[in-house]
């Protein structure tokens, strides 16, 4: 079974072709700048023996429908393709940013699917018509394959109302599903599954405080398998301190921003998600730039770092008081994975109070491996887990394919 899974952006698609089978990664790409004059469309051919074949082809793409034609087109040629033609793809596995408390788990997509994924558009504007879109062109360029709707938030929904309640007028989350909600569900629930089958335990022994690193950041309490808290809010934008997102501000800022500066509610919410974090603080969202900068003696570069893991580490304490137990803390993502030096500082001065210390010279190994960088004396068991939330994408859709069939 061959499964296509797609990511699709205001201007751009993301998109990974696996064998199920054998769970082979097959093609991967992105089309970029979807709309621009100057397009941007890569696509990358894996052989049986590991060997990538990538091209980039620049050409104006004009709208996402254009963008994953041409996507087929590559992933069916003739000399450099992988599949015969577009009915070799079973289903296409959709990664959907918000699903509300309506959506628990991935789903099998039909009109009612795409009707509530619409509704939701309120709670995440800058996600879900991107995705929604993404489904409606795939349902029509792929109408006999099955489409799956995987949510980012369908993990964090075993969060305690006290985790998610804000203290604003109940009527607000009654009428208007004004709640914490929380992101990258899928790559939590992925890291966990690899961790606790590299412990030989069932993930509901387990707690653990999940790290997922990247331009988009957030971190999750797990307590016997099941999130029980996250950073990530309502939107994307509540928590760490990210690339472009602020992360927590006092809420009174916007007011403030607007009173005072004149700005729009537009020009507010581009400041705080856009222009913000770590871009807000030193100018690029660019973690390693930022590192070459500090260890260059940039002032700027040195403040946006130590604000970064400062707030990662107070929520490993705030997670850790949560739980109760700690048996694992997992770094994950593009940082999470890469950057030794922010899982140190994050870490440090955890070891006499909470027993939770780094071995620099295994945190300082790399590799695309699961593995462990906690010191001698840690209690606490530390690991890098690599995460793949287009595999664990196609991995749900199978699950829900299979299922369909089996009825």
């Amino acid at each position: 079974m061959k499964i296509l899974v797609i990511n699709t952006g205001s201007s751009s698609i993301k998109y990974k072709l696996f064998e199920m089978d054998s769970q082979r990664l097959l093609a991967s790409g992105m089309a970029e700048r979807i709309g621009e004059s100057q397009s941007v469309l890569t696509y990358k051919v894996i052989s049986e023996k590991n060997k990538e074949h990538v091209s980039e082809i620049n050409a104006t793409i004009h709208d996402h429908k254009h963008g994953l034609l041409r996507i087929v087109d590559l992933l069916a040629d003739k000399t450099s393709g992988v599949i015969a033609d577009k009915t070799d793809i079973s289903a296409i596995g959709h990664r959907v940013v918000h699903g509300g408390e309506q959506f628990k788990h991935p789903i099998l997509i039909d009109d009612t699917v795409i009707h509530a994924i619409r509704n939701h558009i309120p709670l995440a504007p800058l996600h879900n018509p991107s995705n929604l879109a993404g489904i409606e062109i795939a349902r029509s360029i792929f109408p006999d394959s099955a489409q799956v709707a995987v949510f980012d938030t369908a993990f964090h929904q075993t969060i305690p109302t006290k985790a998610f309640l804000y203290a604003i007028p109940y009527n607000l989350y009654e009428n208007k599903s004004i709640r914490r909600y929380g992101f990258h569900g899928t790559s939590h629930a992925n890291v966990v599954d690899k961790f606790s089958a590299y412990v030989g335990m069932q993930s509901s022994e387990l707690n653990l405080i999940t790290i997922h690193l990247g331009n988009g950041s957030s971190m999750a309490a797990i307590k016997n398998g099941q999130c029980v808290d996250t950073t990530m809010g309502m939107t994307p934008l509540e928590g760490l301190v990210m690339g472009t997102r602020s992360g927590d501000v006092d809420p009174s800022i916007p007011f403030f921003l607007s009173r005072h500066l004149k700005m729009n509610w537009n020009d507010v919410e581009t400041l705080l998600n856009k222009e913000s974090g770590l871009k807000g603080i030193c100018g690029t969202n660019d973690m390693r730039e930022i590192l070459q900068r500090r260890d260059a003696g940039d002032t700027l570069a040195d403040i946006a770092v130590e604000v970064y893991c400062y707030r990662v580490k107070k929520y490993i304490g705030a997670y850790y008081a949560v739980l109760g137990r700690l048996d694992g803390i997992i770094f994950t993502a593009g940082i999470g994975e890469n950057s030794p030096q922010i899982r140190e500082l994050s870490c440090s001065g955890l070891g006499a109070s909470m027993g939770i210390s780094i071995d620099s010279k295994k945190n300082e190994t790399h590799g695309n491996d699961i593995r462990e960088i906690q010191s001698e004396t840690s209690k606490i068991k530390i690991m890098v887990i690599p995460t793949d939330e287009e595999l664990a994408i196609a991995q749900e859709t199978k699950k829900i394919v299979d299922a369909f069939k089996s009825k």
